[in-house]
C-alpha cells in the first residue's frame, strides 16, 4: 500500500454508521513512559512502558432525525456508556485494514455560529486495547437469510494474545428478525473443520458488541463470520472487524 489520500474513511460508532456525517476521525494510542533510572544505569535515564491507552476523536457535519443513526441521536444515546468503535481508513470491503476498540464515549459537542454549517466533534477512551485487524463484513451488504463470510488470514493467536472481534448491526428490518454472530477459525481458507472462537449475543435490533478471546493460543490462521437469520422477511445490515492483539 502506498500513501493515502482519506477519501474512503468508514467510521462505525457503537451501532451507527458515522461515515457519511464525518469528515475527519483520529486515533491515537500510547503507553505511559515509567522511570526506572537506577544507579546502574550509566548516567543515562531508563524507562519501561506502563500502562497503554488509545483514543478516538472524530467530527463532521451535525443532524438529527427520527432514527438512531443520525449523529446526534446516536451521540446522545452512547454519552457515558460503552461501546466498539471501528475505523477502516480504506474502506470496508472484507479484507480492508480496520482499527477498532472497545470505548467509552465521553465527549460530544455541537453547534456553532450564525451562518454555519452545523457541526459536531466527539471523543471516545479506550476500555480495551486499541486492535489493527481486517474487515470481516461489510456494511452495505444486506443479509436476509443464514450465510458464513469470506475467509481472511490474520495469522495465528499466540498464547497470551487475544482474538478480538466488534460487530456493529446498523438496520433491521422484518417481522420478529434475529441474527446471531460468531467468528470461525480453520486451518486453510477451504474452512473445511471450522472452529466457533467467539460468539455474539443474539440481536432482534440495532446495536453493536466487541468480543475477545481468553488468551489461550489458537493455531488456525484462518477467519471468518458467520450468521444465522430468522423471522419473517428479516433483513439485516452489519459491519464486522477482527484482528489479534
Amino acid at each position: 500500500m502506498g500513501f493515502v489520500v482519506l477519501t474512503n474513511v468508514r467510521l462505525f460508532a457503537v451501532a451507527a454508521d458515522l461515515t457519511g456525517a464525518s469528515n475527519k476521525v483520529e486515533l491515537a494510542a500510547e503507553y505511559e513512559e515509567k522511570d526506572r533510572t537506577t544507579y546502574g544505569s550509566s548516567g543515562w535515564k531508563e524507562v519501561q512502558a506502563g500502562l497503554g491507552s488509545a483514543e478516538v476523536t472524530a467530527e463532521g457535519f451535525w443532524e438529527a432525525g427520527a432514527t438512531a443513526d443520525f449523529v446526534d441521536n446516536a451521540s446522545w444515546a452512547q454519552l457515558g456508556g460503552s461501546g466498539p468503535w471501528t475505523a477502516a481508513p480504506i474502506g470496508a470491503s472484507v479484507g480492508d485494514l480496520a482499527y477498532f476498540v472497545k470505548a467509552l464515549r465521553t465527549e460530544y459537542g455541537f453547534l456553532g455560529a450564525v451562518g454555519d454549517l452545523a457541526p459536531w466533534k466527539g471523543k471516545a477512551k479506550s476500555d480495551w486495547p486499541l486492535v489493527r485487524g481486517s474487515v470481516a463484513h461489510p456494511p452495505g451488504t444486506a443479509r436476509t437469510s443464514t450465510g458464513t463470510g469470506t475467509g481472511v488470514q490474520l495469522g495465528a493467536v499466540a498464547a497470551g494474545q487475544r482474538l478480538y472481534a466488534a460487530l456493529h448491526v446498523l438496520s433491521v428490518s422484518g417481522t420478529t428478525p434475529t441474527i446471531d454472530v460468531v467468528v470461525e477459525s480453520d486451518a486453510d481458507n477451504s474452512f473445511g473443520s471450522p472452529t466457533t472462537q467467539l460468539t455474539f449475543s443474539q440481536a432482534n435490533a440495532i446495536s453493536a458488541e466487541i468480543s475477545r478471546t481468553s488468551g489461550s493460543a489458537i493455531t488456525d490462521p484462518w477467519f471468518r463470520v458467520k450468521w444465522t437469520i430468522a423471522g419473517t422477511t428479516p433483513s439485516f445490515l452489519f459491519a464486522a472487524a477482527f484482528g489479534i492483539k
